[in-house]
């Protein structure tokens, strides 16, 4: 088993990762059950497929636990499931020394934490993320929100999970499509600022999505490491190290958006097309090379990825497409700053970008 700390001064945690973890969650969460009762939230797809086998882990270990099922889905990231939820854990008396436990996806772990933050001004969670995506990304950080009508994860708060468990085998259970939309955060830790990582992923991308535990594993903990290290070096994205994890989210949000945050458009394809144009946009400004943003188009196709707007079933106009972005939460002083590239591993935070440019680069990706 991996143990992967997130060194935040005065409150570090683990993040362990190992084949098997659901059926020994019980061994391990037991320190955080106040009065051995644990508050679980989790969604209907994952109570059906991995809540049976954890709740009874936690009843080996003598743990009992009352559970919380949100619609599967990113439409549960909303102010009424949000206020159901703490309405939920209210009536169920939780303390502010409880932990609560988010048994899912990105989804459940983004609203739980959230949750976590606000109820009685505050108490704590674990993340026992269920899909490659939470695993490799949203679990790990301490970001946490929940969607408004003016767009993705607007409202939020930085909030750390005390521990992480990440266990691999759940992902045999995913779809093949959630699987890639996982893999386009995997392959982000690559492109940001470690081309020996992207150059892993290229010759073990087979392997990897065919079920590899060693490549997953591989995958799973060298990407976590990646996050690790970014956010104890820039947790709530001050000095700007941290913004390089958003690579392909300001275009990604924006093809969300224009989709209506629905199954049309998964967050992790949208990343995948978002990084595809951001290579392809840094190539238009002269800072990357045209074969580098090839190989990143070429490498996310094989995992099943869109990286075009037609792949992504998207067919706004450029302005329409910036209308959606100057919503994003990184805009600051009026102007929005772009992750662009240099190249594969060399991942940039541009602050002079023209979103007339960026209107104009759209409006030529329609034809694509």
């Amino acid at each position: 088993m991996d143990n992967i700390t997130v060194s935040l001064e005065g409150r570090p945690y683990d993040v362990l990762i190992g084949q098997g973890l659901i059926g020994k969650s019980g061994e391990y969460l037991a320190p955080y059950a106040r009065s051995g009762r644990l508050l679980i939230v989790t969604d209907t797809h994952v109570g059906q497929h991995v809540l049976p086998q954890f709740a009874a882990s936690l009843q080996a270990a003598g743990l009992s636990y009352a559970a919380h099922l949100l619609p599967a889905g990113e439409g549960a990231k909303s102010w009424a499931e949000l206020e159901r939820l703490v309405d939920w854990l209210l009536s169920e008396h939780i303390e502010r020394s409880d932990h609560i436990v988010a048994l899912g996806g990105g989804v459940v772990g983004d609203i739980t934490g959230f949750a976590a933050h606000i109820v009685k001004r505050g108490c704590h969670f674990v993340q026992v993320p269920t899909t490659l995506l939470a695993q490799v990304d949203s679990s790990v950080g301490g970001k946490t929100a929940i969607n408004s009508g003016a767009g993705k994860n607007l409202v939020g708060a930085f909030h750390q999970p005390a521990l992480v468990l990440i266990d691999p085998d759940v992902l045999d259970t995913l779809p093949r499509r959630e699987l890639g939309t996982g893999y386009a955060e995997v392959v982000k830790y690559g492109l940001i600022d470690a081309p020996e990582f992207f150059d892993w992923c290229e010759t073990n991308i087979d392997a990897f999505l065919a079920g590899d535990a060693d490549a997953r594993l591989h995958a799973i903990a060298r990407s976590v490491e990646a996050k690790a290290r970014i956010v104890a070096a820039d947790e709530k994205e001050l000095t700007g190290v941290r913004a390089l994890l958003n690579l392909g989210h300001t275009f990604g949000h924006a093809l969300e958006a224009e989709t209506g945050y629905s199954d049309t458009l998964l967050h992790g394809e949208g990343v995948a097309a978002g990084m595809a144009l951001a290579f392809r946009y840094s190539v238009r400004r002269g800072h990357c090379p045209v074969g580098d943003a090839d190989r990143v188009s070429v490498h996310l196709a094989k995992a099943g990825l869109p990286t075009t707007l037609r792949e992504a079933h998207v067919d706004a106009s450029g302005g329409q497409l910036v209308e959606h972005m100057l919503h994003d939460k990184k805009k600051s002083g009026g102007t929005l700053p772009f992750l662009l590239a240099n190249g594969i591993g060399q991942t940039f935070l541009a602050k002079d970008v023209d979103l007339d440019d960026v209107a104009a680069f759209l409006n030529e990706e329609r034809g694509r």
